[in-house]
């Protein structure tokens, strides 16, 4: 189906001949090229899987110890299926070839690569002290001092990555991981850019996308220049500093909103509300990292990143001996009444049967589908979507969702809890959300007699029809942004 690893070694010596005849003065590299981490003939069955770390469109990270050698990984299991139909496979092409060749301590590390019929897997470095998200939900918030630590440790790792001509397009907490021992390492590289003039060897058929202007990474995050299609530069990562250690600081990010659209739209205002025990240094460094020109954002400009690193928040930072300073004290997770005492046993809602040459199979294809069993595990390690990928099997290629919620349907009778989603079709779906089953949808055209919404009060709010009027309440109090949501799409 996918012979990814062969077809890369060969690709990879034709490509080297070819720099090696046209550049004869240049280092000569190995004639037949092998990565660093090899393809191993290994199987699923060879580890014991433990604990699920995360989900993503179309992949899962578990824990994983190798039987023989008692080693711990973190497992990313890639369904072949699912790459092969999504056109995602240079993707995936990329990831690995860029984690092979990246050597530093503030990134993750790539060990070794298998696979069998249906699944690629990637044995990644084992981050057992979580993502920098869960240190921030647990404390509520960051400490400055906890805050300019992990931030240090993400420059220092950001500006290797960017060193080697890279960009990486989706920091963010849950893409920041941490060691036992508490320091910071960069992980999931599936949306990373290699530029022009890069210093890792690309093969012509692994590449993210042609122009670097496609969006990628998640909505929160994002800079203003690339909802304006313009092309990545270094300055995309640095405006995700900007909103990670705003996030750090206060416990959310500095653009959160009821939707994806809101989002966008508090981002191209560039509408930031700082917190007033902000102090002086952490609210300018924020401010200048999010400015609006990304050639503006300390790191990006002619001086590199010494202006970054000379930023008076960073006063007391020892750059040259950081990755041997002590890190903060980690909030460990609080423990749930459970009949499991090790992390090496394998999590009751894992079921390897998704995976490996077994005989047993998802009847949709897709082992990125996750159950509703299997949510309460998940640690969002390495996500690439910006919202729980249970849902995505409810969209259409190409459809993205604007806004998503839990909520009641009211009835005469009775109230439901469903997932209500509104998408770009323009399209309303509830789903019920134990069974994963459509409920209803609610397709329409531009003209907004096809649909109207009122509130009735700050959560209740009436869809109506021609045909019907459905009542909702969202408990968190966003009618009014359901409304502004919905009419947005009918006034584009």
């Amino acid at each position: 189906m996918l012979a990814l690893e062969g077809e890369m070694e060969k690709e990879f010596d034709a490509k080297l001949k070819i720099q090696n005849n046209s550049a004869p003065n240049t280092t000569q590299r190995s004639k037949s090229f092998a990565f660093r981490a090899p393809q191993e003939n290994f199987t699923i069955q060879d580890f014991e899987l433990g604990k699920i770390y995360g989900v993503g469109s179309y992949s899962k990270v578990v824990r994983a110890k190798k039987k023989d050698t008692g080693n711990v990984y973190a497992l990313k299991i890639m369904d072949k299926k699912f790459i092969t139909k999504e056109n995602k496979t240079a993707y995936v092409k990329l990831e690995r070839i860029v984690l092979d060749q990246l050597d530093h301590p503030g990134v993750v590390r790539l060990f070794f690569t298998f696979q069998d019929t249906f699944s690629l897997y990637m044995a990644l470095e084992s981050c057992e002290g979580g993502e920098l998200f869960d240190q921030i939900t647990r404390k509520g918030r960051l400490s400055e001092d906890e805050a300019r630590f992990y931030a240090a440790e993400v420059v220092d790792a950001l500006e290797y990555i960017h060193s080697m001509g890279l960009i990486h397009r989706d920091i963010k907490p849950e893409n920041l991981l941490l060691s036992s021992d508490g320091h910071i390492k960069i992980a999931d590289f599936g949306s990373v850019k290699p530029m022009q003039d890069s210093r890792i060897t690309v093969l012509p058929n692994a590449a993210s996308d042609d122009k670097a202007c496609t969006f990628v990474g998640t909505a929160a995050y994002v800079p203003p220049e690339v909802l304006n299609s313009s092309p990545a530069t270094f300055g995309n990562d640095l405006w995700a500093l900007g909103c990670t250690l705003y996030q750090m600081l206060s416990g959310t990010s500095p653009f959160k909103d009821a939707s994806e659209w809101l989002i966008f739209q508090r981002i191209i205002a560039r509408d930031i509300r700082f917190p007033n025990y902000f102090s002086n240094e952490a609210r300018d460094l924020i401010d200048q990292l999010l400015d609006i020109d990304p050639s503006r954002r300390p790191g990006a400009g002619p001086d590199g990143y010494a202006s970054l690193k000379n930023h008076p928040f960073f006063n007391g930072i020892d750059w040259e001996n950081l990755r041997s300073q002590t890190p903060p004290k980690l909030a460990m997770e609080p423990k749930a009444p459970s009949t499991h005492s090790s992390g090496d046993e394998q999590d009751p809602s894992w079921n390897p049967s998704h995976i490996g040459d077994g005989s047993v199979r998802p009847s949709d294809g897709n082992g990125g589908a996750t159950s509703t069993s299997e949510t309460g595990s998940i640690t969002r390690l390495a996500s690439i979507d910006s919202f729980d990928s249970k849902w995505k099997q409810f969209l259409e290629p190409g459809e993205s969702v604007l806004m998503i919620s839990m909520v009641k349907k009211i009835q005469k009778l009775t109230n439901k809890k469903v997932q209500l989603i509104l998408t770009n079709k323009p399209k309303l779906i509830y789903v019920d959300p134990s069974k994963l089953v459509v409920k209803g949808n609610i397709i329409w055209s531009d003209n907004p007699n096809d649909l109207s919404i009122q509130v009735t009060s700050p959560s209740q709010f009436k869809i109506c029809t021609p045909k019907k009027v459905m009542s909702f309440e969202d408990s968190k109090q966003r009618a009014q942004q359901w409304k502004k949501a919905i009419e947005a799409l009918q006034n584009r």
